[in-house]
């Protein structure tokens, strides 16, 4: 398995689908929809960034 999908990592951190991929915008992340696939390294860059900025 390549990484988890947006969908997946929403439910994980319980966050709202397109919040997830506001910060994956900010990011510059490819995630276009709720089924894209974040690389392992993606999730947890989100995370991070969740982590500071709540």
């Amino acid at each position: 398995m390549k990484g988890l999908r947006v969908l997946e990592l929403s439910e994980a951190l319980n966050v709202d689908i397109s919040d997830l991929l506001g910060v994956c915008a900010i990011l510059k992340f490819k995630a276009s929809s709720r089924l894209s696939i974040l690389t392992f390294e993606e999730c947890k860059l989100i995370t991070d960034y969740y982590k500071n900025n709540n």
